[in-house]
């Protein structure tokens, strides 16, 4: 498996590569799309990424936790948390590209 992370510069250079946009435009471009995608995460709103898969913000209640350490309660108290649900169709990808490399290895 791989260490990469793919980063905005990396999404802005295959736009760039793929599109035929400049560099400058490539950036605005993913820079305009992540904006959107933030946005609409701080309105509540799920994202919808066909063949890829959905984040959504969830609400969590307030609960008590224990510190590890003492075993003391502690108070953990209600936020909101992003969560990601891959497609089937990108489950199927990772799980097709990780057994075409287990196969090779043997």
């Amino acid at each position: 498996m791989s260490e990469k992370t793919l980063t905005r510069a990396d999404l802005a250079e295959a736009v760039y590569r793929k599109v035929g946009l400049s560099r400058l435009e490539s950036s605005k471009l993913v820079e305009a799309v992540l904006e959107e995608i933030c946005q609409a995460a701080v309105d509540g709103e799920s994202i919808k990424l066909s063949s890829f898969g959905t984040f959504a913000v969830r609400s969590k209640n307030e609960r008590v936790g224990r510190n590890p350490k003492t075993g003391e309660e502690v108070p953990i108290t209600s936020r909101r948390v992003m969560v990601f649900k891959p497609s089937n169709i990108l489950k199927s990808r990772v799980l097709d590209d990780h057994k075409a490399r287990s196969d090779g290895k043997k």
